[in-house]
């Protein structure tokens, strides 16, 4: 029954990382975008900066996950939508038009090392 358990442990467990100054709830299998990660597609990578671990119920915080990694692979480059950033100045005749578009990281979740 304790294999049982344990498997059960890792099918539900969840961790929260760190990564682009953003914070993201990630669980095995998961496939995010993330701000853009050095790496091309098929490479692992490897978050180190790892908040919480939990499952259901159990979290584990601070000291507890200070070795915590999550590991992950790249599936590969994408970029966000266009933003245009239009700049007026009433009464100068003064007009200014930017377009950006943020380049993401997609991100598959393999395995979370407690």
């Amino acid at each position: 029954m304790a294999g049982a358990a344990a498997l059960l442990w890792n099918i539900n467990m969840f961790a929260v990382i760190k990564t682009g100054g953003k914070q993201y709830k990630v669980a095995a299998g998961d496939v995010l975008e993330v701000e853009l990660v050095a790496g091309e597609a098929g490479d692992k990578i490897e978050f180190g900066q790892v908040l919480a671990i939990g499952n259901g119920g159990d979290v584990k915080l601070g000291k507890d996950v200070a070795n915590a990694k999550v590991k992950a692979e790249v599936v590969g480059l994408t970029r966000g939508p266009k933003l245009i950033i239009f700049k007026k100045r009433r009464r100068q005749n003064s007009r200014r038009k930017n377009g950006h578009r943020q380049r993401y990281t997609a991100v598959k979740i393999l395995e979370i090392a407690a």
